[in-house]
């Protein structure tokens, strides 16, 4: 059983070097690409159908992690935990309304931490959630697609000033009509080329970022967020042609396992803001279809914007001195129980890819033990030669790095809440805990010690979740030994284990 407690709050150990780090010039470079609710149907994860040429070629040069779970499936606290290092009863961001300093005022960010060791640091696009900034992450301004970029005061994070970079895009045309949520349609077959939308636009700007970082005396640390395939599915009409809508699989359960609660689904309350998707559930087949193809083309159109990234990083001459790690923030269930996007504690939600490519790592291989977004802050710290931050929630995994066969930690831990709307009888949270074979959910009432349900499921023999199997008294070993890592009653989710090595040195190959 893990050790469970409250995760201090931290400094990471700043003042451990300072930003003229005389060491610096010879850390590896890292780039860090987002991509919003992207679930793991790529070539490398063992889809045939959808065309990822270029996730495939980052794939090839390093370690994909088949089993990489977001600690939130919703945008806001998967990416808060990943770039903190911590869970979301540590951050207390549960929602897209908390921006992470408010409990954790003094929490120093994963780019923070390379900045702090000599590294220029700089985003472009989406990386924490849309509206909720933190200037102390980055050397230099946020630069979003839209022609503006944004900062935040140092010692102010609440304050933000906005500036006008010029030359925005946007994804719906001037003239597209709006449903009364403020969204147009859920799938546009666009007639802009790429960089007339967000990400070509985005990844354009990234290519010039690389070529120009690339001649400074320090290593730099860019943070490229791509949007699709967020709704809406927008991305150009080359990209839709890619695909027959009819070969592009279906959900294989399109129901709430049985046996499980009702409210550990949810009403596909996102979608239904879209202007051209009817009311009510289940969708009509026609509207799914389309939505699954309005899906893969937008894999496709940010699969070629990663392709342009690591062009430009073998046309700097640095791809062999720079790390690269590619996550979704979360997975999207397609029609999948039933349900549309995440907003749950199921699989298809809380898994997502993450791929690292790192200077003399293993190449092409794939490593099968569960992993965490927590992972990645201690991650590329261990990789790029940087002493241990303290106190994260996260274990390196640049042992995997070296032998994907092996394990760096029992078990992968998501949650998700549930309030009186969702249709419980109080505020829930749902602990989903998920070893190499099983996924256990205890939902607790929030804060208090009972626990209202319990789901689990063969992830082995039920790959798809269709029975709920906590009833059966065959399976008490199996729960007793996940709910051994539940967090008690009140307290934070726990470190699932030590972060990573404390030696501090240059990083040769791993």
């Amino acid at each position: 059983m893990l050790v469970w407690g409250i995760v201090c709050l931290f400094a990471a150990s700043v003042s451990a070097a300072p930003a003229a780090d005389a060491d610096a010039a010879r850390h590896f470079n890292v780039l860090m690409i987002a991509v919003d609710d992207l679930r793991p149907d790529l070539g490398c994860y063992g889809n045939s159908v959808v065309k990822t040429p270029n996730i495939d070629r980052l794939a090839a040069r390093g370690v994909v992690f088949g089993h990489a779970y977001c600690q939130q499936a919703v945008c806001s606290p998967s990416r808060t935990s990943l770039m903190t290092g911590q869970r979301p009863d540590v951050t207390r961001v549960f929602d897209l309304k908390t921006h992470f300093r408010t409990a954790m005022p003094e929490c120093v960010t994963l780019p923070q931490y390379f900045k702090a060791h000599g590294y220029h640091c700089a985003a472009l696009s989406k990386i924490y959630h849309r509206g909720y900034e933190d200037g102390r992450s980055w050397s230099e301004p946020h630069w979003y697609p839209n022609g503006k970029s944004i900062d935040t005061d140092p010692d102010d994070w609440s304050k933000q000033t906005t500036k006008k970079t010029g030359g925005g895009v946007e994804e719906y045309s001037a003239d597209t009509p709006k449903a009364e949520s403020g969204k147009g349609p859920a799938t546009v077959v666009s007639d802009k080329p790429d960089d007339e939308l967000p990400d070509g636009h985005t990844a354009a700007e990234a290519a010039r970022r690389i070529a120009s970082l690339s001649k400074q005396d320090k290593p730099f640390f860019l943070a490229v967020g791509l949007l699709k395939p967020h709704l809406p599915f927008v991305a150009p009409k080359k990209y839709w042609d890619l695909y027959d809508p009819a070969a592009i699989p279906g959900p294989a359960i399109d129901q709430l396992p049985a046996g499980a609660p009702a409210f550990a689904g949810h009403a596909n309350g996102e979608l239904h803001q879209y202007l051209d998707i009817p009311p009510g559930n289940p969708l009509p087949n026609d509207v799914a279809r389309r939505l699954r193809h309005g899906y893969y083309a937008c894999i496709s159109y940010t699969d070629a914007q990663i392709g342009r990234l690591l062009d430009a990083l073998d046309q700097a001459g640095v791809a062999d001195r720079t790390v690269v790690v590619l996550w979704g923030d979360h997975g999207w269930q397609l029609g999948d129980h039933g349900l549309w996007h995440k907003h749950t504690n199921f699989e298809l939600a809380t898994r997502a890819p993450l791929i690292i490519s790192a200077p003399g790592c293993a190449a092409g291989k794939t490593a099968a033990a569960p992993v965490e977004f927590v992972d990645v802050y201690p991650t590329l710290a261990d990789a790029c030669g940087l002493p241990a931050a303290k106190d994260l929630a996260g274990t390196s995994l640049v042992p995997l790095l070296r032998d994907p066969t092996g394990s760096v930690k029992p078990v992968a831990i998501s949650q998700y809440p549930r309030g009186k709307g969702d249709g419980t009888d109080g505020p829930l949270m749902g602990y989903s805990i998920r070893d190499d074979r099983w996924r256990f959910t205890a939902w607790r009432e929030d804060g208090g010690s009972r626990i209202v349900a319990t789901e689990l499921y063969d992830e082995r023999d039920d790959p798809h979740e269709a029975r709920n199997l906590a009833s059966d008294p065959q399976y008490k070993p199996v729960i007793d030994r996940l709910a051994a890592y539940l967090p008690p009653p009140g307290e934070a989710t726990p470190k699932a284990a030590k972060a990573g090595s404390k030696k501090k040195g240059q990083p040769a190959a791993l």
